[in-house]
């Protein structure tokens, strides 16, 4: 009797501390997932007084970017490497052009800005103006609001960061897929035209920058670990003497790009993490 006991105890141990593990596993990764959003919220309402000072200026993004990137790489223990970043550095005119896999693309952006210095963000109006600290902040980091619902002002917006491009140098962050890839298929989803006539329209050059894939992060097995992640950016493709009948061949040329990119960078990244 005392051995049956002992061990329907021992079984109720066991199962119980692998559901704890299981319930503290959960907790652990919505804590962490959350914990990037209170961050995104809190680093621009502390430098907000700064930004205040020169609103729109293009030297709040990286100011903004560098408290970002530090935070976000510190807590999580991400490793990003920039591959080429040369190319952003030259002070020119562009449409960089990426793939879009998560909200944490965003810690991607804050790295590259900091390297490029002038970045223009083109956002959703109704999305992010309102949202709190975040967006005050990206607002007074320039970026561009479009209300798509209002063709006439989201035309009017367009315009404004073609001639920014042409003659301040500015370069264009433009995610051509529209919306976060939640697949995880290693495809990439395909590509509207919008950036492709920007930069034709302005005749400045398409710089492809592509993500590693977030090996580390699954929100469907509760894993989020630290991790390298790589920012590839690409040569750049010129848009000179190309009109809006060669968009549709460009559009397609730069997917292929990109995904082939995307295919060799995860062979990349997975093989160092099973190595590990």
């Amino acid at each position: 009797m005392s051995m049956l006991l002992t061990i329907l105890l021992s079984i109720t141990v066991i199962t119980l501390l692998v559901l704890f593990k299981s319930e503290f596993k959960k907790v652990r990764f919505y804590i962490k997932f959350y914990f990037y959003y209170v961050t995104l919220s809190i680093v621009p309402l502390i430098i907000m007084p700064y930004l205040l000072m020169k609103p729109k200026h293009h030297s709040n993004g990286p100011i903004t970017s560098r408290y970002m990137r530090d935070i976000a790489n510190f807590v999580y223990g991400w490793e990003w490497q920039i591959r080429n970043k040369e190319i952003l550095m030259e002070d020119r005119g562009a449409v960089i052009i990426s793939n879009h896999q998560s909200v944490f693309d965003s810690t991607g952006i804050n790295n590259v800005w900091v390297v490029a210095k002038k970045i223009l963000l083109i956002a959703k109006k109704e999305l992010l103006l309102y949202s709190g600290p975040l967006g005050l902040a990206m607002y007074l980091c320039g970026t561009i609001f479009i209300n798509r619902k209002n063709q006439k002002e989201a035309y009017q917006k367009l315009e404004l960061t073609k001639q920014l491009m042409i003659q301040e140098n500015y370069k264009t962050w433009i995610f051509p897929e529209g919306t976060r890839n939640m697949k995880y298929d290693g495809k990439l989803l395909p590509f509207k035209k919008g950036a492709f006539n920007l930069a034709v329209t302005a005749q400045v050059p398409i710089i492809p920058v592509v993500y590693s894939p977030y090996y580390f992060f699954d929100k469907d097995k509760y894993i989020f670990d630290k991790g390298r992640l790589i920012l590839q950016c690409l040569e750049p493709v010129p848009t000179v003497g190309l009109t809006m009948d060669d968009v549709p061949a460009l559009t397609e040329r730069l997917h292929q790009i990109i995904s082939r990119t995307y295919e060799q960078l995860s062979k990349e990244v997975l093989s160092d993490s099973r190595g590990k």
